[in-house]
């Protein structure tokens, strides 16, 4: 095990425009029960179990999530669930995190995770980020978790991985590489060149470190977080720098403002499966299809009909005939018929919506 003691801070926020109708502002993705009789966000803290004690795991939801979060954790101190009184974007959100663990612990090993993943191989996953914190603990560097590529997917931020580096306590050939500069969302034939060179992997947002590292970015790349950090971390001080202070920190993503700038940084390749389902499209692959390529969570009966995504909150039985490549998804109040060429175009609809179906 890690000498140090593990942290863990999971970004609970987003704005729940995907999964219309069945997820709104107030129910994001990881609020939802897509893929099993559990959220997503539970999903994500039970695969914590035997690896972070739940006294040592902050979630950061917003205001307009906190009750639905709190309802759904109630085994975690009330303290440990934390609502951002703004939307700041990942850099705020992690330099919030940073502040509550470095003011229980300065010298901890800190894991940040998205709530909003499907990884089913529980113990190929703390396995991959037990070697993470050692690498991190050992080197003192900034180390993030890769995904290999199996599609030349341009909705990704790719890493691109130079050498292997070789670790005293651990033995893994070939595991962690010098990270040698993160690229943004490519179009479709510069991913096809990524998967083709072999040393670029799928950036999913997953991060490890020891506090005292991630201090020292943020004193050289973004001060203004540092300073917020370092309110944060005087006695009796969280809740008045968490209040006056947050809202007015640079809006801006951790990658950006961090990662991108760090010149010591890691990438320990996840030997757990990993699929981030950002769409219906996505999320059908988790669901019964019949010979037609018509996936359902609920029973369906098909005539002349292929390709479409059903999704019924009830559990109800629907028909389709004569339809094909549609995305059909009914909820108590609400149901969305579109295209599933028009899948992106979701969050572009919730605008027009009344407020109540927002």
């Amino acid at each position: 095990m890690t000498p140090n003691p593990i942290y863990a801070l999971i970004l609970a926020g987003g704005s729940g425009e995907r999964f219309w109708p069945l997820s709104r502002r107030a129910r994001p993705k990881q609020l939802l029960r897509l893929v099993s009789d559990k959220t997503l966000l539970e999903e994500t803290v039970a695969r914590l179990e035997g690896l972070v004690a739940r006294e040592r795991i902050l979630i950061l939801t917003n205001a307009e999530q906190e009750a639905a979060v709190r309802e759904l954790l109630t085994d975690l101190p009330k303290e440990n669930i934390v609502a951002e009184p703004a939307k700041r974007d990942t850099a705020a959100a992690v330099a919030l995190g940073t502040g509550w663990v470095a003011g229980r612990d300065h010298a901890a090993t800190m894991i940040v995770l998205p709530a909003d993943h499907v990884i089913t191989n529980h113990a190929a996953f703390q396995e991959t980020l037990m070697l993470a914190a050692g690498a991190a603990e050992e080197t003192g560097e900034l180390v993030t978790i890769g995904i290999k590529p199996t599609w030349a997917c341009p909705g990704f931020g790719y890493i691109e991985h130079g050498e292997p580096i070789h670790l005293r306590k651990h033995n893994e050939y070939n595991a962690i590489h010098r990270v040698l500069r993160f690229r943004e969302k490519p179009n479709p034939d510069l991913a096809e060149s990524f998967l083709r060179k072999g040393n670029f992997r799928w950036n999913a947002g997953m991060f490890v470190w020891c506090v005292p590292t991630v201090l020292g970015e943020f004193n050289r790349h973004a001060p203004a977080l540092a300073d917020f950090v370092s309110q944060l971390c005087a006695p009796g001080n969280f809740e008045k720098a968490l209040n006056e202070r947050f809202s007015k920190l640079p809006q801006i993503s951790f990658d950006y403002a961090i990662m991108e700038k760090a010149d010591r940084v890691l990438v320990v390749e996840a030997t757990f499966d990993w699929d981030d389902i950002g769409s219906w499209g996505a999320v059908a692959r988790y669901f019964q299809s019949d010979a037609e390529g018509n996936a359902a969570n609920c029973a369906i009966t098909a005539l002349d009909s292929s390709n479409n995504i059903i999704f019924d909150k009830g559990g109800s039985s629907i028909a389709l005939l004569g339809v094909h490549n549609l995305i059909v998804v009914r909820t108590g109040d609400a149901v969305l018929v579109c295209h599933r060429r028009q899948a992106e175009k979701i969050k572009d609809l919730i605008g027009k919506l009344p407020p109540e179906l927002q």
